[in-house]
C-alpha cells in the first residue's frame, strides 16, 4: 500500500474557535488563576456525574494524592488496584508508605476482574481503586457489594470516563470519590488538570484546604473586592489548584463532550468493521452488563508477531500509537519493594506484551481509520 506522507498521531486534542475564544476571554478578564470559572466547571461536572460536590485540581495525579491523604492511607495499609493502570496510582500508594495489592484484569476488556478481587482483601485492606479502563466502566455492583461487606473505601479512577456510565449511572455518581483527568489525550481537556467528584462535605473541605497550601480561602476570595488577604493554616497542604485559564478551556470542551464522544464511537465502530476477523489481532471486548462506553482508547492485542516489531512497522507507515499501560507490577521499583508474584496476574501478563493503542481522536477522518486498518492487515499478512 502507498505510505501516507503526513504523520497520523496517536491522539490530538480537538480545539476549535469556541475553545480559543473562551481562553482569550479569560486572558482579557484580568483574572487567570483559581476563581469563578473553576467553580462553574466544578458545577458542570457535578451536573454530568450526579455527584453533589467537585474539587478542581492541577491533575488527576494530584487528586489521587489528596484522596489517599484525606482517607489517611499510610504505613501498614493495603490498597487494591489493577496492575494494568497508569503508574501514578501505584507511585502515590508507595509514597504514602502503603502497599499496592494488584488484582488481575479481564483479558478482553482489560477492566479489573471483580471476581478475583475478594480474595485479595485482608484485614489491612483500606481502599479499592476500580479503573474505568479505556472508557468502559468497571463492574460497580460488585465493587459496591465488596465495599459494604468489608467496610472498605472506594476511589473510582475515572481518568478515562467522561461520558462513561454503568447501568444508567455516570462514573462518579456512585457515592464514592471519583477522579477525572483532563490531560491532552483525554475525551475533554484543559491542557493539564483533573477533578474529584464526591459526596462528603467534610472530605471536600479537607481537599480544598490541602490543594492550596492549607489556606482556608481561595485567592479570588482574598484579593477580590472587599476580600481579606490575611490567612491562617491549620494543616499544611500542597499546590494543586486549577487556574481559571484551564477551566475556561474545560468549560468550552464541556459544551462539546457529547459531540466529541459520539465521534469517538463512530471511529471505534469503523475500527471494528475494518479489523474484525484479522488474523494475529485480538480486538477489544466490551462489558456484558448495561453501560455506555466513552471510547477513550481503542486497545488491540497483537498475537501474530512481536509487539515491538509491529510498532516499528506502524511507524514505518507514519502511524502513531500508544501503550496503555506497562503493568505496574513489572516496574523496577515495584518488583524490588513489593515483590509481586507475576503468576498471580495471568491475564495481565498475557495482555502486557500484546497491547497497543491505535490512533483515536475526534478530528480523525474515516479515511484515517481505513488507512490504519489497511496498514495493520498488510503488516500482519507479511509477518
Amino acid at each position: 500500500m502507498k505510505i501516507r506522507k503526513d504523520f497520523l498521531p496517536f491522539s490530538r486534542p480537538s480545539i476549535g474557535e469556541t475553545e480559543i475564544n473562551a481562553v482569550a476571554a479569560c486572558l482579557k478578564s484580568g483574572w487567570i488563576t483559581t476563581g469563578a470559572l473553576c467553580k462553574v466547571f466544578e458545577e458542570q461536572l457535578c451536573a454530568l456525574t450526579g455527584a453533589p460536590r467537585a474539587v478542581s485540581l492541577s491533575s488527576a495525579t494530584a487528586g489521587m494524592h489528596l484522596m489517599l491523604t484525606a482517607l489517611n492511607v499510610g504505613p501498614g495499609d493495603e490498597v487494591i488496584t489493577p496492575s494494568m493502570t497508569f503508574a501514578s496510582t501505584v507511585n502515590l500508594i508507595a509514597l504514602r508508605q502503603a502497599k499496592p495489592v494488584f488484582v488481575d484484569v479481564d483479558y478482553g476488556t482489560l477492566n479489573m476482574d471483580c471476581e478475583a478481587m475478594e480474595e485479595k482483601i485482608t484485614e489491612r485492606t483500606k481502599v479499592m481503586i476500580p479503573v474505568h479502563f479505556a472508557g468502559a466502566p468497571a463492574d460497580m455492583d460488585r465493587v459496591n457489594r465488596l465495599a459494604r461487606k468489608y467496610s472498605l473505601k472506594v476511589i473510582e479512577d475515572a481518568a478515562h470516563a467522561v461520558g462513561t456510565s454503568y447501568k444508567g449511572t455516570h462514573a462518579g455518581g456512585f457515592g464514592h470519590p471519583a477522579i477525572f483527568s483532563f490531560h491532552p489525550i483525554k475525551n475533554i481537556t484543559t491542557g493539564e488538570g483533573g477533578m474529584i467528584t464526591l459526596n462528603s462535605a467534610a472530605v471536600e473541605k479537607k481537599l480544598r484546604l490541602t490543594r492550596f497550601h492549607g489556606i482556608e480561602r481561595d485567592a479570588w476570595k482574598r484579593y477580590g473586592k472587599g476580600g481579606n488577604p490575611s490567612y491562617d493554616i491549620a494543616e499544611p497542604g500542597y499546590k494543586y489548584n486549577m487556574p481559571d485559564l484551564l477551566a475556561a478551556l474545560g468549560l468550552a470542551q464541556m459544551e462539546r463532550w457529547r459531540e466529541l464522544n459520539a465521534r469517538r464511537r463512530v471511529l471505534a465502530g469503523l475500527y471494528f468493521d475494518g479489523l474484525r476477523g484479522t488474523e494475529g489481532l485480538d480486538l477489544p471486548e466490551v462489558p456484558s452488563y448495561d453501560h455506555v462506553h466513552a471510547w477513550h482508547l481503542f486497545v488491540v492485542k497483537v498475537t501474530g508477531m512481536s509487539r515491538d516489531l509491529f510498532m516499528q512497522k506502524l511507524a514505518d507507515h507514519n502511524i502513531g500509537y500508544g501503550l496503555h499501560f506497562p503493568p505496574a507490577h513489572k516496574l523496577s521499583y515495584v518488583k524490588k519493594r513489593f515483590g509481586v508474584r507475576a503468576a498471580s496476574l495471568p491475564q495481565t501478563n498475557l495482555a502486557a506484551d500484546r497491547i497497543i493503542s491505535l490512533p483515536l481522536f475526534p478530528d480523525m477522518t474515516e479515511n484515517d481509520v481505513h488507512y490504519v486498518c489497511g496498514a495493520i492487515k498488510e503488516i500482519l499478512k507479511n509477518a
